[in-house]
């Protein structure tokens, strides 16, 4: 039995966090290197919504996803106290890994979004101890799809 494919899946996941201090740089905006924080997040609490944190899955299954390609374009910025919302969605699926599209957005005053960065993320299966690539259970990529 093949594993299931992921790159037909459109739901899309979303996390809204508010922008700090510690978030910007000097000149009041989002650091950039920050936005792969930002994505960091929405990406774990993707996986917690999916019944599978990332210290469970470490634990109990002795697997955990690492980042092995990031590419991000930058469109607009982001400052202090802005509300965004960070969203996740498979793009693509491997034995060992998945590719997932994420944006960052604004949420403006009147409701409407603006889009300030999405990037391509593929992340990989790895055996906690060997580190090692490690083929993403079935069961897993069934709850992710």
């Amino acid at each position: 039995m093949s594993a299931p494919s992921l790159a037909a899946a459109p739901a899309v996941f979303e996390l809204g966090l508010r922008v700090y201090w510690e978030d910007t740089d000097a000149g009041g905006i989002v650091f950039y290197a920050n936005y792969l924080k930002f994505f960091e997040r929405a990406r774990t609490e993707w996986l917690r919504s999916k019944g599978h944190g990332q210290e469970a899955l470490r634990r109990d299954a002795g697997l955990m996803f690492v980042v092995a390609h990031t590419a991000v374009n930058y469109r607009a910025p982001a400052r202090l106290d802005d509300w965004l919302l960070v969203d996740v969605q498979v793009t693509a699926s491997a034995r060992a890994s998945l590719t997932l599209a994420q944006q960052a957005w604004r949420l403006e005053p009147d409701g409407q979004r603006t889009r300030l960065a999405d990037g391509s993320i593929r992340i990989g299966c790895v055996d906690v101890v060997r580190h090692r690539p490690h083929r993403i259970p079935p069961e897993l990529l069934q709850a992710l799809s």
